[in-house]
């Protein structure tokens, strides 16, 4: 009896001791984590900061909302005692899709040149190139954790899943930036392995500025900005498109893209739509037409008729109001002069934009403070621009168009929603509080 007694009093404080852990663990965890981005005035990229290696260095990354992972130049002063190649046939190499072939390097081992380790295609989306020289690894990544309101304590992922490249593809990236962060839809995207590692939510928002320090969160709501918005609760929702081909520079046959598409079904300017071939809003077999969001784009691009046709309403939109068309201006096609344009909460009073989704009822709705450019002089351009008669896809929302609207990608579900301009709910996407609760 006495034994019994003692081994239940042993179970009772086993079973205490295991929940206290259980209930540590699971306080401890972050419920969401926040990065800062801010825009580089002279390449209009938006840039984003993690902490890597050990010992931790803080490093600037240009924002690339459809690439792949995470990628770092490794070959110049990358020094890290937690740095992993993933080895040829590893878990590792499975869960990145790298392909069968194994590296060699006969520069001696240094991180980006091992023997024996699986390679993934680093893409640089800005400059449009790519190398299969990239070296699978892992090393320590460090962000902030955040209750949605500030940022809080430091939470790390001791294995994190990246890719090293040549220094070759830094080429045209931000003055400082020594890789992109690629936030797509990809096992080893940032979204899926901060997810998996912290077990929440496979979805992530983000609020870019122009001016200010945007944010991008990975995880569920809230997402607080000054004086008191909650913007996740300001969001209409639209299907997540995938696209059936991969857009990378480089791919293995039969990958999907990983980028973020949406379905257009028409366009409208102040309430008219515009008269455009439809079939070109359509992704077709070969993953060609259809409408993406890029963070790389600093501006909207258009398939050439849709641009003519989309020009020439907006154009006739605008002398309607009595806004008066001037010449071309800093790479710009269709200017006005300001003289006649009142200001409004949401930008210059101009014509309005929607881009009509799955229904009529359904649209993003884009203003004068995301259409028009202030290029100085009393003059104002339209912020879109020609992609030419043959691109890859129809249309490029840019990231001018998305500065100052929420916008969360759910992965889970693949829905995109959308908030417009936060303007019109008296804040923007600078307001989120950086400084910290702890």
């Amino acid at each position: 009896m006495a034994l019994c007694l003692l081994r239940c009093l042993l179970f009772s404080l086993l079973a205490i001791l295991l929940f206290t852990f259980s209930s540590a663990q699971t306080s401890s965890r972050p419920k969401a984590l926040v990065l800062p981005v801010t825009k580089d005035a002279s390449t209009l990229q938006y840039l984003t900061q993690i902490k890597q290696r050990t010992p931790l260095v803080t490093v600037n990354l240009v924002v690339d909302l459809g690439g792949q992972f995470l990628w770092i130049g490794c070959e110049n002063n990358y020094v890290s005692s937690t740095y992993q190649p993933a080895r040829c046939g590893s878990a590792v190499c499975s869960l990145a899709k790298a392909p069968g072939t194994c590296r060699e390097c006969f520069a001696g081992p240094r991180p980006g040149c091992n023997n024996n380790t699986c390679e993934l295609f680093p893409y640089n989306s800005v400059t449009q190139s790519a190398t299969n020289d990239g070296e699978v690894a892992q090393d320590v990544v460090s962000v902030q954790s955040t209750d949605g309101s500030n940022p809080g304590r430091l939470v790390s992922v001791s294995k994190f899943i990246f890719v090293c490249a040549p220094s070759i593809l830094l080429d045209g990236l931000a003055g400082g930036a020594p890789g992109m962060a690629g936030l797509g839809r990809s096992n080893i995207g940032l979204p899926t392995q901060f997810a998996s590692a912290f077990s929440f939510h496979k979805r992530f928002a983000i609020c870019l500025s122009g001016s200010g320090k945007g944010v991008i969160f990975f995880g569920d709501g809230p997402y607080k900005l000054l004086p008191n918005t909650d913007a996740s609760r300001e969001l209409i929702y639209t299907p997540l498109l995938i696209n059936p081909k991969s857009t990378a520079g480089l791919f293995m046959r039969g990958d999907k893209s990983v980028e973020y598409f949406i379905g257009i079904n028409s366009i409208k300017i102040d309430d008219v739509a515009v008269s455009i071939n439809k079939t070109l809003l359509k992704i077709d077999s070969h993953g060609n037409g259809g409408t993406k969001i890029s963070t790389v784009n600093p501006y909207t691009q258009l398939e050439t008729s849709i641009y003519e046709a989309f020009t020439k309403a907006y154009i006739k939109a605008s002398a309607a109001r009595n806004i008066s068309r001037v010449g071309s201006v800093s790479g710009f096609d269709v200017c006005f002069s300001s003289a006649n344009v009142g200001g409004t909460r949401v930008g210059p009073a101009v014509p309005t934009i929607d881009l009509v989704l799955q229904s009529s009822s359904v649209y993003w709705r884009i203003f004068g403070a995301n259409s028009m450019v202030d290029v100085g002089n009393n003059v104002l351009c339209l912020g879109f621009v020609d992609a030419g008669s043959s691109p890859r896809t129809s249309v490029v929302i840019g990231g001018y168009q998305l500065e100052d609207n929420l916008l969360q990608f759910d992965l889970a579900t693949s829905r995109l929603g959308f908030s417009s301009s936060l303007l019109f709910r008296q804040t923007t996407c600078a307001n989120f509080n950086f400084t910290s609760n702890t």
